[in-house]
């Protein structure tokens, strides 16, 4: 490692000397690429799309031929666009079946890579590489090269890590990438450790604008996003002895009111419903298709929702996770309320 100043440094003390062995041979596996494809799970966040783009830039400026993409939906969210400036996104169906090497970006599952996730054994099969990068639990390191740390707050920080390890530039569109993954999965900085603000400095060092970015990312909605608010918190409801005792909020958004509004709006609803001071546990059941379903599991500090969502056939983090069922929205909150009842308590 290079040991820059606001290098992230997640899982120090747990493994620390495991992560750094992984960093040094993916970096070793990247340097050498000259094709390369990264993936984010479907439905991207700012944590999976700005690893795979900051990573596809900084490889591009070492001479590869760099694509990133998603399974789903087909086009950026509005809101992710400023993170492409140099159009490294192409559709779905431009993937190769069988890449050379292929860089996950934040899944914590193949099932998280939708309809892409096929290229993943297709790459094994023929001979190539997969590189695993991720911070969510349980993991199954589905590819031949892995850099994951559950500790680490976002993605993007492991992506840095690499970054430094290969001695790649911290240009501005690549600081950009990283800081909107930092600040949207640490929860504006509300998860964060010292060194997450460490590395943040040094983003903002590199010229990021965190006002006008964090703006475009998290605060910004088209006006078809308050009646739609309207509608489904009017419609929430609170169990004060679910969830253990510890309280459960709810909200349910069908496809009906989902209409007007993007898919990342509706993203959104969990960060709403979740401000209930009644409830250790928040829930939004989105329809995606007719009685089916994508679940948003939030906790305060109490309960494992991660277990929880896994019980669901799902994943995550231990205060933030999902899954997806089918069904109808009473069944779904029934097997929430079932699997809240079994999820660990924290400490």
């Amino acid at each position: 490692m290079n040991g820059q100043p606001g290098t992230a440094q997640p899982g120090e003390g747990t493994g620390a000397e495991s992560l750094s062995a992984e960093v040094a041979a993916a970096a070793k596996l990247l340097s050498g690429a000259s094709d390369v494809t990264l993936l984010a799970h479907v439905n991207p966040d700012a944590d999976a799309l700005g690893s795979a783009l900051a990573l596809g830039r900084a490889l591009r400026g070492r001479g590869a031929r760099v694509r990133v993409s998603f399974g789903h939906p087909g086009a950026v969210p509005r809101s992710l666009r400023v993170l492409d400036p140099d159009g490294l996104i192409v559709p779905a169906d431009e993937v190769p079946a069988a890449p050379p090497l292929l860089v996950v970006c934040d899944a914590g599952s193949l099932q998280r890579l939708g309809a892409l996730a096929g290229r993943v054994r297709a790459t094994i099969d023929a001979g190539g590489s997969v590189l695993n990068i991720d911070h969510h639990v349980a993991n199954p390191r589905f590819g031949t090269h892995h850099v994951i740390d559950e500790t680490a707050v976002a993605t993007v920080l492991l992506v840095l890590r690499l970054l430094d390890e290969l001695g790649a530039p911290l240009d501005l569109p690549i600081a950009r990438c990283l800081y909107a993954g930092l600040v949207t999965d640490s929860g504006r900085f509300r998860r964060a450790q010292a060194s997450t603000h460490l590395v943040a400095a040094r983003l903002l060092e590199a010229g990021v604008e965190p006002d006008e970015l964090t703006r475009s990312l998290m605060d910004t909605h088209p006006f078809a996003w308050l009646p739609m608010l309207s509608g489904v918190l009017g419609q929430a409801a609170l169990e004060p002895v679910a969830a253990q005792g510890l309280g459960m909020v709810h909200a349910v958004v069908r496809l009906a009111e989902s209409e007007p509004v993007r898919s990342e709006e509706l993203d959104s609803v969990i960060d709403i419903v979740r401000t209930t001071a009644e409830a250790e546990v928040a829930v939004v059941l989105k329809e995606i298709a007719a009685d089916r379903w994508s679940v948003s599991l939030r906790a305060d500090r109490r309960v494992d929702v991660g277990k929880a969502a896994n019980l669901c056939g799902g994943g995550g983090h231990r205060l933030a996770a999902g899954f997806t069922a089918d069904g109808s929205a009473e069944d779904v909150l029934d097997s929430v309320r079932a699997a809240l009842e079994q999820a660990p308590l924290l400490d």
